[in-house]
């Protein structure tokens, strides 16, 4: 028999997670379709900025972490800080956050099962999917979205690919900030989730292992290489995925489905959360083609900064130079780490 509801969501990762509470607080007969079993983690650098982490925090979820206070640049021999004007962020684990968003589903009535989506088919009123008919769907199932690609949405590949690599490794923060260590070809994020364990995320455009591209980092490998591995390494790319567009009938993308330039900004999350809201309120108001425009609006600082960066340290000598320039001029630096900070 098939059942009825408001919203179906693909994907149990904060951003469908985050979908879904906003959804069952609006009174919506919510589930939520994740196929991993457990606490689904992913490869990433895990620092929420403070815009994120309030956003987080306004919804009554706030996960243990470490606080951090800024952002650092680090290459060349030489160091660039910028702090946070509105309070810290915080480094949290990817499990630790879904825990707390898992929860927090629950309590507000949505219902998460393990299962994946499959064939859909949608009409004028309604998407259905197997036993399920949804008023609407929201497709947040990754960077790599089936739904994105069975709905005709993905853009073909970008023409310069970048990977990422994380694992973490038993030892103190060393510092108050996110460290962002630059080298030739590959820049690390470091970034403090506990107060004996820091997440190592490395980004390149080559293919290869964690160990390899840390050698291109000689600092940062003299510490990490002899720090007991926490967790093993995971992996994810290629990171740019572009979506024709956010909205195909009564199906909406979220997160990383939505489309995604890089990790370089360390915005991820807070567009993810923004995008969840926005979606929602689409729905609600009943008018879900809106949710095209207010994509566009939300996501167009993180597009326009992450572009242009990606741009600019595509050459060595320009990576070279980032940070004796951020350096040089401080408030240049500081501008740019506060802009990225603040809500979406």
């Amino acid at each position: 028999m098939t059942r009825t509801i408001d919203l179906l969501v693909a994907g149990g990762g904060p951003a469908g997670l985050v979908t879904a509470l906003h959804a069952a607080r609006a009174g919506l007969d919510v589930e939520v379709w994740e196929p991993r079993p457990g606490d689904v983690d992913k490869a990433c650098g895990e620092g929420l900025m403070p815009g994120a982490l309030a956003e987080l925090q306004a919804l009554g979820v706030d996960p243990a972490g470490h606080a951090f206070h800024g952002i650092r640049y680090v290459g060349s021999g030489r160091v660039a800080d910028a702090d946070f004007h509105g309070g810290p962020g915080r480094g949290i684990r990817r499990t630790v956050l879904h825990r707390a968003l898992h929860d927090a589903v629950l309590a507000a009535g949505a219902r998460i099962e393990q299962r994946s989506v499959g064939r859909l088919v949608q009409d004028d009123e309604a998407v259905t999917v197997d036993d399920v008919r949804a008023r609407h769907l929201v497709a947040a199932d990754g960077l790599h979205s089936p739904l994105r690609r069975a709905l005709g949405l993905t853009v073909p590949a970008a023409r310069h690919p970048r990977f990422g690599l994380r694992r973490h490794v038993r030892t103190a923060p060393w510092s108050p900030y996110v460290e962002v260590h630059w080298g030739r070809e590959v820049e690390a994020y470091v970034t403090p989730v506990a107060e004996d364990v820091v997440g190592v995320a490395v980004l390149a455009s080559t293919r290869g292992s964690f160990e390899d591209r840390l050698r291109a980092l000689p600092e940062l490998a003299e510490r990490v290489v002899s720090a007991e591995p926490a967790s093993d390494v995971r992996g994810a790319g290629p990171l740019r995925q572009g979506a024709r567009r956010r909205v195909a009938g009564r199906v909406l993308l979220v997160g990383d489905a939505a489309g995604y330039v890089d990790a370089l900004t360390g915005e991820g999350l807070a567009l993810a959360f923004a995008q969840a809201g926005a979606a929602v309120a689409a729905i609600t108001d009943g008018v879900p083609q809106r949710y095209e425009r207010d994509w566009a609006r939300l996501t167009r600082r993180y597009r326009w900064l992450t572009t242009g960066l990606l741009v600019g340290t595509r050459s060595p000598l320009a990576r070279r130079a980032l940070v004796p320039v951020a350096r040089a001029l401080p408030p240049l630096f500081d501008g740019a780490v506060n802009s990225m900070a603040r809500p979406a």
